[in-house]
């Protein structure tokens, strides 16, 4: 399964011209419906919809349709439509000025007092009338289904390029645990000398008075204690295992960022185990640098979903 990012963003649009099988009504310009949907990371499915009046009523399926195929990201869908009449003139019908004539009859009858319509007032009836007369029922979800598809493309695109990213930082990493692996051997015979050559001096300065063995004794036992102390091959094995699992997950894809981000900071605490124990520059060098790489990895896992 591929790696989604939980960041992206498509965009659609639809385009119709009014039907009309009166003869007498004019063809009308065409009107566009825009849809948008983006989205950054969270830790849950968090949407939200800025839908226009007249697509109200499709925000439960929208939201089902999102729910059935996302599972984290802050997701804002838009929708916008556009009216092909919007800047010009309406011009109304003849089967319109028949029938606000009609009606402005009836009105006066009973209120006599009214007045009557202008030309601006018939021009504003005929815009609103031809504005609201498409029914974009059967265009919303199939537009909607569009849209998350490309999404889905974006965030999948965005994701190989973060695993891709990931992996390398796993080889990085690896290679510095490396480098970690025989500096702790050669630490400990180089303390275990130094502690030999100081029983040597504090014998010839004791002239005898201590017993040669029992100095030994004592400069072995500071050696071993100082091994115990730095022996970081524990954090090595744990830092491994943990790399080996993250390149499982990344390769095997899904919905895998909440698991990754878990080991990142378990990773994280090995390196920062790794550093207490330095007992030389190049391994504190070491530390430092799997701990960059590291948090560079915990920046982009926080996209993935």
């Amino acid at each position: 399964m591929p790696v989604y990012s939980m960041t992206g963003y498509a965009s659609a649009q639809h385009s119709t011209a009014s039907p009309s099988t009166d003869t007498e009504t004019r063809s009308m310009p065409p009107s566009r419906l825009g849809l948008e949907i983006r989205s950054v990371n969270s830790r849950f499915l968090d949407l939200s919809f800025r839908l226009p009046e007249e697509l109200r009523q499709y925000e439960p399926p929208l939201r089902e349709l999102l729910t059935s195929r996302l599972k984290r990201g802050k997701v804002e869908v838009r929708a916008a439509i556009e009216s092909g009449t919007s800047g010009t003139i309406a011009d109304p019908t003849t089967r319109l000025i028949q029938r606000l004539n009609a009606i402005q009859d009836n009105v006066r009858s009973w209120l006599p007092q009214a007045q009557p319509l202008s030309v601006a007032d018939v021009i504003r009836l005929a815009s609103n009338e031809q504005g609201g007369s498409h029914d974009w029922s059967q265009d919303v979800m199939p537009l909607a289904e569009q849209t998350l598809k490309e999404l889905l493309s974006a965030r999948q695109r965005e994701g190989a390029r973060l695993a891709t990213m990931l992996l390398g930082h796993i080889g990085q990493l690896r290679a510095l645990a490396q480098q970690a692996v025989p500096l702790v051997p050669k630490l400990v015979e180089q303390q275990r000398l130094r502690f030999m050559e100081r029983w040597k001096e504090a014998m010839a300065l004791t002239d005898g008075a201590t017993a040669p063995d029992a100095a030994q004794d004592r400069a072995l036992t500071e050696a071993t204690s100082f091994a115990i102390r730095i022996d970081v091959a524990e954090e090595i094995t744990r830092l491994n295992s943990h790399l080996d699992e993250l390149e499982r997950l990344i390769k095997k894809g899904g919905e895998i960022g909440k698991r990754l981000d878990f080991l990142i900071q378990e990773l994280h605490r090995e390196a920062n185990t790794l550093g207490s124990k330095s007992a030389a520059l190049e391994l504190t060098h070491i530390s430092v640098d799997m701990k960059v790489f590291i948090e560079q990895m915990r920046e982009q896992v926080q996209n993935i979903e």
